[in-house]
């Protein structure tokens, strides 16, 4: 045996090891930092105004982008685009797809988003902008949400109040008329026109009886000052009317015209040239409409309501046979004389395109109104079912004959408010099966629209009292005619017996006033389920334990030996006593060993 070869194979092994060392590679050393030493790369930031923005159906959504070059040394190119990720056309579109920039400079781009016609409340589709450049690419995500369409309202000019500023209203004076005019609408009112018609009392002076402004804010007021001259007939009244029309429109451009009637007290004195009158009573009558009101809160299309008109005679003489007449379209048939002449009274040419009598014609007899008289009218109409929702006034005429045998024509106009508001029926969409008292259930809500135009709804709430509910409120949102939109709520009622479920919708009718829906559910609850407690012992540890699992005492023990020993029944029984059992008899020999 060599005795080297240990020595050799340690000499050996050592030598394998610094070769191992010699072959390591210097990269397993501390790397050293590149930019210790060298200038950084060249930068640039991005900013939006906002990543994720929503727009009404055929709109555009407007991102501004904003590329700021940071660092570098020389100009770089920056190109843009962006690109519908979920599939909208047509898809995004960049206004400046391409810049250059110098260090330290920044440039806004802007990218228009459109919004599909056809989509719907609650959809959104993502975009992809890409920056691309020399010294680096970036791509950053849009988000374009479809927000449900805002019901537009509606202008509403009013008088709300006139008074004379300056002068005294006589005969042969000049004074000046001022109106407050007021928006009692939700949107501005475009070109704002009063006319003032003074008919044969008054003269208007300076601008013809016209004044007009651009516009009248929503709650704003507008003050129209218009001078009149009193003409000579009024040295023998007491009261004079003045009529003021006012035009004006909405955003879009449709023609609204509302019209006021204005009553002066006048001084019976005139202060013309010549000898003074002596003052005698007018022989004037004025039937006007003081107020009125209708059974029905909100006038939608289709529905009939009662229209119910407080009429009163303001002027100084009496007033025969007097006729009302809806729409108006009634005219004189009197000569200048007052001679009656043929044709009477006629309503055939009345605007009723929107309020159409029901059970009668648009003329209504009231006889004779005496001065300072009142009467309560009742009409029945209906509101055509082509009426887009928006305020609409009614003309009504007036015609009688005055103590002179004339006949006189009163027109009036009064303004009623039409409603489209949502048709939406709550139920269940199926059978909520059994309901039970102190366990949870579900209640399967459906809201459906039974309407003919898409109804946009708010929060829904599902509450009941006696009961805790979860998963209740919810966001309802737009609806086609015949859609439904479905909420799973989570009921546990106290106590058994029927019960109410209460729904509440909000939403914002066609004046942009809040309102709600309320509609009730009813469900019976069943008693809640008794549990029945296992047999158990007193102390609750259980029955006793059968007699056969019962310990044997000794006793026992030793009455069974000895009915054995005996040929008798040694069985143990199952309440723990000796019981019967199949036993072969004993015989007992004698000790001689012979059979007895």
């Amino acid at each position: 045996m060599n005795k080297n070869k240990p020595i050799q194979a340690i000499i050996c092994g050592f030598l394998i090891f610094g070769l191992f060392l010699i072959a390591r590679p210097v990269h397993a050393q501390d790397p050293v930092d590149p930019t210790a030493t060298t200038a950084p790369e060249p930068g640039y930031t991005i900013t939006l105004d906002s990543g994720a923005k929503s727009g009404v159906p055929g709109s555009v959504v407007t991102y501004a982008l904003t590329i700021t070059y940071t660092s570098g040394t020389d100009p770089v190119d920056f190109s843009v685009s962006a690109a519908s990720v979920s599939g909208w056309t047509p898809g995004p579109t960049v206004e400046q797809t391409s810049v250059t920039l110098t260090p330290g400079n920044s440039s806004k781009i802007t990218i228009d988003v459109p919004v599909p016609s056809t989509a719907t409340s609650g959809q959104n589709d993502k975009q992809s902008v890409t920056v691309s450049s020399s010294i680096g690419n970036q791509v950053i995500s849009l988000v374009t949400s479809v927000s449900g369409v805002k019901v537009s309202g509606k202008p509403l000019i009013s008088m709300s109040s006139y008074s004379v500023t300056s002068g005294k209203v006589a005969a042969g004076n000049n004074f000046d008329l001022g109106v407050i005019l007021q928006n009692n609408g939700t949107d501005r009112a475009y070109n704002v026109t009063i006319t003032f018609d003074g008919g044969t009392g008054f003269y208007p002076q300076g601008t013809g009886g016209v004044r007009s402004t651009s516009g009248i804010d929503a709650g704003g007021t507008f003050t129209a000052t218009q001078t009149f001259l009193g003409a000579a007939e009024l040295g023998w009244t007491s009261v004079g009317t003045i009529k003021a029309t006012v035009v004006y429109s909405d955003a879009s451009g449709t023609s609204y015209s509302d019209a006021f009637t204005i009553s002066l007290g006048v001084l019976n004195v005139y202060t013309g040239g010549g000898a003074t009158a002596t003052p005698t009573a007018s022989n004037h009558a004025q039937i006007v409409v003081t107020t009125y009101k209708t059974d029905v809160e909100l006038l939608q299309p289709g529905t009939s309501f009662d229209l119910d008109l407080n009429v009163q005679n303001l002027g100084n003489s009496d007033a025969s046979s007097v006729t009302m007449v809806f729409g108006g379209g009634a005219g004189s048939a009197s000569s200048d004389s007052g001679t009656p002449q043929p044709g009477g009274v006629s309503g055939s040419s009345g605007e009723l395109t929107n309020f159409a009598p029901l059970n009668s014609s648009n003329l209504v007899y009231l006889g004779d109104l005496a001065k300072g008289a009142t009467k309560e009218v009742t009409q029945k109409l209906i509101v055509n079912t082509s009426t887009a929702p928006g305020v609409y006034t009614l003309k009504i005429s007036f015609v009688y004959t005055n103590n002179k045998g004339l006949q006189i024509v009163d027109d009036q106009v009064i303004t009623l408010l039409v409603y489209s508001l949502p048709q939406v029926e709550v139920d269940f969409y199926r059978d909520p099966g059994v309901i039970t008292a102190q366990m949870d259930n579900v209640l399967p809500i459906q809201v459906t629209n039974l309407g003919k135009k898409t109804s946009v709804l708010g929060n829904m709430k599902v509450t009941a009292k006696g009961a805790t509910l979860t998963n209740n409120i919810s966001l309802v949102g737009s609806l086609d005619p015949g859609g439904y939109y479905t909420l799973d709520v989570n009921y546990n009622p106290e106590e058994a017996g029927p019960q109410d479920i209460t729904v509440i919708i909000n939403y914002t009718d066609d004046f942009n006033q809040p309102r709600e829906i309320d509609q009730t559910i009813s469900v019976q609850v069943d008693p809640a389920v008794v549990i029945t407690p296992d047999a158990t012992g007193a102390d609750g540890q259980g029955m006793d334990q059968p007699a056969m699992d019962q310990p044997e005492t000794f006793w026992q023990k030793i009455g069974r030996f000895f009915k054995g020993l005996f040929g008798l029944d040694s069985g143990k029984k199952q309440d723990g006593s000796d019981i019967a059992t199949e036993t072969a008899p004993v015989n007992v020999y004698p000790s001689n060993g012979t059979k007895g």
